[in-house]
């Protein structure tokens, strides 16, 4: 229902108005091609005011995350900035070196770097007054050029991040679920847990990318915009992390009502995106950059009230060696062997014409322990994938997913039944001693890893 409701929202939405079409001399536009990082040719496309008077200020736009966004993507807010009175560069974004397991921010701020330096030296634009925007992610690679460049003007970022990757990820997806109606372990601690076995299995890329180190290193001014509804940027928090990070005054926190996490219009919570613009956000942005520009700097400047998340960040620390990826993998390696040899040993006797004198306990545990861990990883892994602000849980029940609460009743199931094997495998022969040994074996094993993901818990 939640996800028809949407789809009838983005539908009515693609219907309103966007932003006034251009009249063919309102901006120019010029191509460019360049250099990035790696010496990857990049193209872009610069728009400046038609019949615009003297050097302008200019501004480079910064996608979000995703490999091989084309230029296009940024158009809107390219156009809308021009007519401000700015020559602004948009670019495809590089699909080589980026990937979902695989990204350097270093290697992004570069090609920002040298798409920066193809707008200053374009005709028509003041090489001195050139800054660089960044969206989302783009909000950890603008600052991160800028310290590299003291060519770089100003930075502005829009929905941008002051904390590690890795923090502002696992509470996206777990303010998602409970966005969603769910509570306890799942968004508490299974996401969390499973976001740390990702970045320790190298498969999320830059986790722990020190944002704020970067900051402390950006000289320039600096405007931070939050959308109201932000979903995937802790709204509440960022910003003061922002002002922290830099070891200077010169900055603007501006918030906008009705927002998303992109600054558009929002009508559903920021879930939908609507493809115009929040009213008076190109204006603030243009306003600003005319005045660091021409010298007026701000001091400390906050404008609009500081959104709310519903609930706040955690830290998510590497893994010790305990909980590394390498033991969590190790534990279902375990949980396959110990409660899979239990049905293959049997079936090997019955080929051999040897009589098997199966026990119940034995059975709810090899069959119920191994249904509830893998059950629970697959779900956390469903969790992650389609997390964030649409997250879909199934049904849920007292804050919590059905099919979570079932893979807890058979945890609890197969712990009960190892409980009573333990004095069914002392009175055993050697052979099914051994069996039966290896069963509790996984048990124990199995107890510590339900703890720890919480499907042993409340």
């Amino acid at each position: 229902m939640r996800r028809t409701l949407t789809v009838l929202i983005a539908l009515i939405c693609s219907f309103l108005p966007a932003a006034p079409a251009l009249a063919a001399d309102e901006l120019r536009s010029a191509e460019v091609t360049f250099r990035g990082g790696g010496g990857l040719e990049l193209r872009g496309t610069v728009l400046t005011p038609a019949g615009a008077t003297g050097p302008l200020p200019g501004m480079v736009l910064v996608h979000g995350s995703g490999a091989g966004t084309p230029r296009a993507k940024l158009r809107t807010e390219a156009e809308a900035f021009a007519r401000q009175g700015m020559a602004v560069l948009i670019y495809d974004k590089r699909a080589e070196g980026y990937s979902l397991t695989r990204r350097d921010y270093g290697e992004l701020a570069d090609d920002a770097l040298a798409a920066h330096a193809a707008l200053r030296s374009s005709p028509g634009v003041a090489p001195d007054k050139v800054g660089i925007w960044g969206l989302s992610e783009g909000g950890w690679v603008a600052p991160l050029a800028a310290s590299r460049s003291k060519q770089v003007a100003f930075v502005v970022i829009v929905g941008g991040n002051a904390m590690e990757p890795l923090r502002q990820q696992t509470w996206a997806v777990a303010a998602g679920l409970r966005k969603a109606g769910v509570t306890g372990q799942v968004p508490d601690r299974g996401v969390p847990a499973f976001y740390r076995f990702l970045a320790g299995a190298g498969m999320f890329p830059m986790p722990w990318h020190d944002a704020q180190a970067v900051l402390a290193k950006v000289g320039q001014p600096m405007l931070g915009i939050w959308g109201a509804h932000d979903l995937l940027t802790p709204p509440q928090e960022t910003p003061g992390l922002l002002a922290r990070g830099l070891k200077h005054d010169r900055y603007t926190l501006r918030y906008f009502p009705g927002a998303d996490h992109a600054a558009h219009l929002t009508f559903d919570g920021g879930v939908t995106r609507d493809p115009r613009l929040a009213p008076g956000y190109p204006e603030a942005v243009g306003t600003w950059v005319k005045r660091v520009t021409s010298g007026d700097l701000p001091s400390a400047e906050t404008v609009g009230d500081l959104p709310r998340q519903a609930s706040l960040t955690v830290p998510v620390p590497p893994a010790a060696f305990w909980e590394s990826a390498f033991v969590q993998v190790l534990a279902l390696v375990v949980f396959l062997v110990a409660f899979a040899g239990y049905p293959v040993w049997a079936l090997v006797r019955r080929v051999r014409g040897r009589s098997v004198q199966g026990v119940w306990p034995a059975r709810v545990l090899a069959l119920g322990a191994p249904l509830s861990a893998f059950g629970a990883v697959a779900y956390l892994m469903y969790s992650v994938i389609s997390g964030g602000k649409l997250a879909s849980p199934g049904p849920v029940v007292a804050g919590r997913p059905v099919i979570w609460l079932l893979f807890q009743v058979l945890a609890v199931a197969a712990l009960v039944a190892a409980a009573f094997l333990v004095p069914v495998a002392r009175r055993a022969r050697r052979s099914e001693r051994v069996r039966l040994g290896a069963l509790l074996t996984g048990a124990v094993v199995f107890l510590l890893w339900a703890l720890y993901w919480g499907v042993l818990l409340p």
